[in-house]
């Protein structure tokens, strides 16, 4: 399989839609769509005070619903494939999943691959949902999913989290074939789901082409267990990186809401490269963040003890040419598919109008880089 950049199509307001046609063209392996109630970013800071975002838009978390989003896509698209990155299993029935990923499939002509994963506090805890033992609730999702995708008539299931009794889905598979699944996993036993149930796979949470590849092993030995062709998974990731010149970094890392990109990162995977978390010893990452009770206080303070060379050493920065140097590290590690999240829009307006450029420059230069790789 060769190197392929993904395109990110955005879910909140405005609406990229737009950009469909470009996505559609044949560059992009795939089209990811983000599946959020609300963004990582906090409230008390996401003001004119901070950030000239907030003259342009009232609220980071003007989001849509991926799944409706992605139907419009299927239907304004004709050749590359549409992937939820990802939804979670915990909002979501997965009866419902089930239902919905067969109507994507069907609009898109197969190209809907349902990407999923265990969830996060930001977008289930305010709204009442449970978020308890999400890892086991997700790999009961996934069996029922699978379950009614391959039973013919009624199917009863009795598990810890769902119940199934004479339930059915007679909506027949496109040309026969269920709609692939990828799976967002980090930790062993995620690890060890994605090796028996997902045709793809991104990590969250690796910040080196080593952990990398430690991890895709993890999940390869998984497949072989599973009786699986582990070569058959797709390895995957979504990067984050701030791209621009030494000067423009070095403003970039002032702005309140790009040192905001480590509430992302848990204090163990800081303490591996000799920081500490100005959140604490115990932040678990996109685990812990509730940006709704984040106050302007805690978030000054947090700003203040950010030492802004953990960014530096944790994410792909630089020029493009220098962040595709980088990332080829991981392309030698097993990734396959890629997407560069350029956070540099986060440090103002100014950064934001540049950012698709740099982004395809630096995917143009990592092809260039890796011309000839095959899995």
């Amino acid at each position: 399989m060769k190197v392929q950049p993904a395109a990110f199509l955005r879910t909140t307001l405005p609406l990229g839609i737009d950009l469909l046609e470009h996505y559609d063209s044949g560059r992009y392996h795939s089209i990811w769509l983000p599946d959020h109630m609300v963004s990582f970013w906090p409230d008390s800071i996401w003001t004119p005070e901070f950030t000239d975002l907030a003259t342009a838009s009232p609220s980071p978390h003007r989001h849509l619903d991926a799944l409706t989003v992605a139907g419009a896509a299927a239907v304004l698209t004709h050749n590359t494939p549409l992937i939820t990155n990802v939804v979670d299993t915990v909002r979501r029935h997965p009866a419902m999943l089930a239902q919905t990923a067969l109507t994507l499939d069907h609009l898109s002509d197969g190209r809907f691959i349902l990407g999923l994963g265990s969830g996060e506090l930001e977008n289930t805890v305010p709204y009442g949902f449970d978020f308890s033992k999400p890892v086991g609730r997700f790999e009961e999702a996934l069996a029922v999913i699978k379950l009614l995708w391959q039973s013919d008539g009624p199917v009863d299931f009795e598990g810890s989290f769902y119940r199934l009794e004479h339930a059915r889905l007679d909506t027949e598979l496109y040309d026969g074939r269920c709609p692939p699944i990828w799976i967002g996993a980090n930790g062993p036993r995620m690890l060890d789901i994605a090796g028996r149930y997902a045709d793809g796979w991104w990590p969250a949470g690796t910040f080196t082409p080593e952990d990398y590849a430690a991890k895709l092993g993890t999940l390869r030995i998984a497949a072989e267990r599973a009786g699986r062709d582990p070569h058959v998974i797709v390895p995957a990731i979504s990067q984050l990186c701030l791209l621009g010149d030494e000067g423009e970094l070095e403003e970039m890392l002032r702005a309140p809401l790009v040192k905001s990109i480590l509430l992302m990162i848990t204090a163990l995977d800081l303490r591996r490269l000799g920081y500490q978390h100005p959140m604490g010893p115990e932040w678990r990452g996109y685990q812990d963040i509730d940006p709704g009770v984040l106050t302007r206080e805690r978030i000054i303070r947090f700003c203040d003890e950010v030492d802004t060379r953990a960014i530096r050493d944790i994410l792909p920065c630089g020029t493009p040419r220098q962040v595709a140097a980088r990332m080829k590290g991981f392309c030698d590690a097993g990734m396959r598919v890629f997407k560069l999240m350029d956070y540099s829009g986060m440090a103002g307006l100014k950064f934001g109008a540049t950012s698709a450029g740099k982004v395809r420059e630096a995917e143009d230069e990592l092809l260039r880089l890796v011309e000839g790789v095959a899995a």
